[in-house]
């Protein structure tokens, strides 16, 4: 297993939005995350990425402990996200953006970048290269020099994926991805998605759009009010009984 998770539990004072959730993901899948509002899916992620330590309970990466620590360690270590609200430089360009996300594999460090060095320059040229590439990967090169507050936002939404891409995950979790896209955003998305499994990543998305999950997932996870009230194939999810009455009142849900 690539991420492992074990009874993690999450308290707010005496609001528990995770409670003892487990679960195991295979490499190289796309696993979805979902469940009605207020179900403990963000919190979920921020647990897995180190923005909330848990109240409770493990999480193992590549068989290793990474409970606790922090989010640039677990971003070296492996593990990449996108946000639900875009979180971009927006007065950078698109390239500036990525170039970012690369830097947090850098070599040459603090004193190189100071003084210039012929490694340090030799380097940024590197990730300048590299992050054209992940621009191009995403289907916006030619934005490239472009403020990235200007691109329309499903380009925007493209750009924070090539960001995350930039630190060379080998899982990669998106928050509502295709959430304000209209239909042919939507469907290019689930087409990028699909491409960055093909590239060997492990993907895990929290989706709202039930046809977006459906059709690309293989392996999805159910949450209602931070408890894991089902796992399963597509297929499997759409006919269990404490699913459908979680989203009783949705009519068409699936």
């Amino acid at each position: 297993m690539i991420l492992e998770v074990k009874e993690l539990t999450k308290a707010f004072g005496g609001l528990k939005a995770l409670e003892e959730v487990s679960f195991r993901v295979m490499p190289g899948i796309i696993l979805s995350i979902i469940g009605p509002n207020g179900a403990g899916k963000t919190t979920l992620f921020n647990c897995l990425t180190g923005v909330f330590p848990p109240t409770k309970g493990r999480v193992l990466f590549e068989d290793k402990n990474i409970t606790g620590k922090k989010p640039y360690e677990i971003t070296r270590m492996g593990i990449a996200r996108t946000f639900q609200n875009i979180r971009i430089f927006g007065r950078m360009s698109a390239l500036e953006n990525v170039m970012i996300g690369q830097h947090s594999r850098s070599r040459e460090g603090f004193i190189g970048a100071i003084m210039r060095t012929e490694g340090f320059q030799r380097e940024e040229s590197e990730i300048r290269s590299k992050a054209l590439e992940y621009l191009e990967f995403v289907g916006i090169k030619e934005y490239a020099y472009s403020l990235a507050e200007g691109l329309p936002y499903g380009y925007q939404k493209r750009l924070e994926i090539a960001r995350a891409l930039a630190t060379e995950p080998k899982v990669l979790l998106l928050d509502e991805p295709a959430g304000g896209m209209n239909p042919q955003e939507t469907m290019e998305l689930m087409e990028l998605i699909k491409r960055i499994k093909g590239w060997g990543k492990t993907v895990i998305i929290i989706e709202h759009d039930m046809k977006v999950v459906m059709r690309i997932s293989d392996w999805i996870i159910v949450l209602d009010h931070g408890v894991k009230i089902a796992e399963g194939s597509p297929r499997q999810i759409q006919n269990n009984p404490d699913v459908i009455e979680a989203y009783l009142g949705k009519e068409g849900i699936f």
